[in-house]
């Protein structure tokens, strides 16, 4: 894991003073921890009865859709509004800093979907848990959650205590 956390860099002060943002640029930039950071997510739910991937936008976009593709699985993207073009499913919660909303097509999962939830950062855990509450909405089940890296401090698996969480690094 050490090869993983190596490609992770902090920028201070983004995106506001204060705010040590988690850079995950030269991981993904890297082909061979890309690799290693896909495998190490998807190793866990090998022979699970997942049929879904669900990625948050943007970044559990990448790591999402490889995981998907890898187990050969569906994968759905859940999306800031405005960005898809057919009926959606909504769910708006808190941020640190201001508010945000989720959307999901209508008919993204079925009622038998046991999804596995992927983001590239635990933080306080309001992205992840609205997410698990839009493919709920949607009828689905939240079989796991994934993440590449947590920040344990701000205590985000807390938000996610009805939910199987798992992370391959923390901070």
């Amino acid at each position: 894991m050490d090869r993983l956390r190596n490609k992770i860099r902090d920028i201070p002060d983004f995106p506001k003073p204060g705010i040590i943002f988690k850079d995950i640029t030269p991981l993904i930039k890297d082909p061979t921890t890309l690799r290693l950071a896909v495998h190490q997510l998807l190793y866990p739910f090998l022979g699970r009865d997942i049929t879904a991937v669900a990625g948050m936008e943007a970044r559990g976009f990448i790591f999402g859709s490889l995981v998907a593709w890898e187990l050969g699985l569906p994968f759905i993207p859940l999306r800031k509004p405005g960005k898809l073009p057919y009926d959606v499913q909504s769910v708006a919660y808190d941020l640190e800093y201001g508010s945000a909303t989720l959307e999901a097509h209508i008919d993204a999962f079925s009622a038998s979907d046991r999804v596995l939830l992927i983001d590239d950062l635990l933080a306080t855990g309001g992205t992840a848990k609205a997410s698990c509450e839009l493919v709920e909405k949607l009828g689905a089940k939240v079989e796991a959650c994934a993440f590449v890296l947590e920040l344990d401090f701000l205590k985000g698996r807390e938000r996610l205590k009805d939910y199987e969480v798992y992370s391959l690094l923390h901070c």
